[in-house]
């Protein structure tokens, strides 16, 4: 049996069947997990969870920011864009299924006893443990009566900087964004969610959040991310590693076998143009 990492999807179905005919994944022998951003942007989103969703137990997946944002438009609270490319599955049927499904699902998870999967990555001031009971906070929210409640407060950019102290939807927001959003780190513990662009482009004073110490990850542990395509995966750290490199952009779908630490990959060939930028 072999588990899996596949980076960020995006809706692209077709890239994700090519990638898992490569290794011969087998949903009766093998584990799949995703580092979240199952769909948007992509062509086949419906497609895509409908397969996920087929996998049952043999699929796991952390939640990205295109994923929160679908929820955010079945509860009414975002409109969706044409470049989402969400139109099939909001028209779908099988919309709430998949909806319930996804509210289930953290925004971190443990692929093995000491390999952290969230989708923007570990912010560096929190220990993997301390990751895990945060994204329960958020799961108990998602999974409530009043989730959409929770959804609608958890937009914006502040507070950017972790306390212990914060409560209520502030505490919330900032747990989300670390997970799904994050990508740089100033002044030594402070989100900036505004900066997009690859870390040799950014200003010196924007640290990726990965070369930023963090004193409470432990020498055995690692951390699988997507999210940050212009990284195109290298983070030349050998505890964090980066999956999104970028399929949705015209480039490469990756993922990890979690054992051998091996690097499988196929390049776009989508039957449809990349999205704008």
């Amino acid at each position: 049996m072999a588990t899996y990492i596949v980076g960020d999807i995006q809706g692209c179905f077709e890239g994700l069947n090519r990638l898992l005919k490569q290794v011969k994944f087998s949903p009766a022998n093998d584990c799949l997990i995703a580092v979240g951003d199952l769909v948007g942007r992509g062509p086949h989103p419906l497609e895509t969870l409908n397969y996920l969703y087929a996998l049952e137990d043999s699929f796991d997946t952390v939640l990205g920011n295109h994923d929160l944002h679908l929820l955010a438009i079945y509860a009414g609270i975002r409109k969706a864009k044409p470049n989402d490319n969400l139109d099939t599955l909001l028209a779908s049927p099988q919309l709430k299924t998949h909806i319930d499904w996804l509210r289930r699902k953290p925004l971190a998870l443990l692929a093995d006893s000491s390999t952290l999967v969230s989708h923007a990555g570990l912010y560096p001031k929190w220990s993997v443990k301390k990751a895990l009971s945060l994204s329960n906070e958020v799961s108990e929210q998602l999974q409530s009566k009043n989730w959409k409640t929770f959804v609608a407060n958890m937009y914006g950019n502040q507070p950017a900087v972790w306390q212990k102290s914060l409560q209520g939807a502030e505490r919330l927001r900032f747990i989300v964004n670390a997970m799904t959003r994050m990508r740089f780190i100033k002044n030594s513990d402070e989100l900036d969610l505004n900066c997009k662009m690859s870390p040799e482009s950014a200003p010196a004073e924007f640290i990726p959040w990965f070369n930023v110490t963090n004193k409470k990850l432990k020498v055995n542990q690692k951390v699988v991310f997507g999210h940050w395509a212009a990284l195109n995966g290298n983070t030349r750290r050998k505890e964090f590693m980066g999956l999104d490199t970028g399929y949705v952009w015209g480039q490469n779908m990756t993922m990890l076998k979690l054992s051998s630490k091996e690097l499988f990959s196929v390049q776009y060939q989508d039957k449809f143009n990349p999205v704008d930028t």
